[in-house]
């Protein structure tokens, strides 16, 4: 699954609840956010990697994709993969093994993945910055969550259950919206999307 849509429209929320509806909701849900990794970081965070790999390496790692292991794995930022990891992200896909950093052994997995991007993949595969073959690979079942401003019959939804979370976080009582409040929302842009609304 490919989940496409500017920071903040709910991707992980959407993943989370593709994960929950299906046959692998009692398994693993593990989620990378690959624009936090830094490029050398990054394969050893989704394979692995064996003690001794790399300086620093004082043990074995064990990587997402067997945390994952009959569950799912969330990557967001796709976009952001370097190429050299993306011909191993491939492989993954393709053939359901991999080797962890500086391994020797085979190690196979089954994995569904949901990436997330808010970059248009398409436009990087045409200008040559994501593998073509990884994009259809990702791309199976593609969706898009278009931005809070173009949905706005979501905002009394989301106004009222963010104020039931923070009512009970906050130990307050809070009773509704005034009808002003709430026009002023509707009618707002929402630049940030549902973390701004939210915020």
């Amino acid at each position: 699954v490919l989940i496409q849509g500017e920071t903040a429209t709910g991707k992980e929320l959407a993943a989370r609840g593709i994960h929950r509806l299906s046959p692998r909701t009692k398994l693993p849900f593990v989620a990378c956010d690959l624009n936090s990794l830094s490029e050398g970081v990054i394969e050893s965070e989704l394979f692995g990697h064996e003690k001794g790999a790399f300086t620093g390496a004082d043990r074995r790692r064990i990587g997402r994709f067997e945390l994952a292991d009959t569950g799912t794995l969330f990557l967001d930022e796709i976009g952001e993969l370097a190429p050299a990891v993306q011909v191993k992200l491939l492989r993954v896909l393709q053939d359901g093994e991999f080797t962890r950093v500086g391994g020797k052994h085979v190690v196979k997995t089954d994995v569904r993945v949901i990436a997330a991007t808010n970059s248009n993949l398409e436009t990087a595969v045409e200008v040559g910055g994501f593998r073509k073959d990884l994009f259809y690979r990702l791309s199976v079942f593609p969706i898009t969550l278009p931005p809070l401003r173009e949905r706005v019959e979501d905002i009394n939804p989301l106004v009222f259950h963010f104020l039931e979370s923070y009512k009970t976080k906050s130990g307050r009582f809070v009773s509704g919206i005034s009808k002003e409040a709430m026009r002023a929302l509707t009618n707002y842009n929402w630049p940030g999307n549902v973390r701004e609304l939210e915020n």
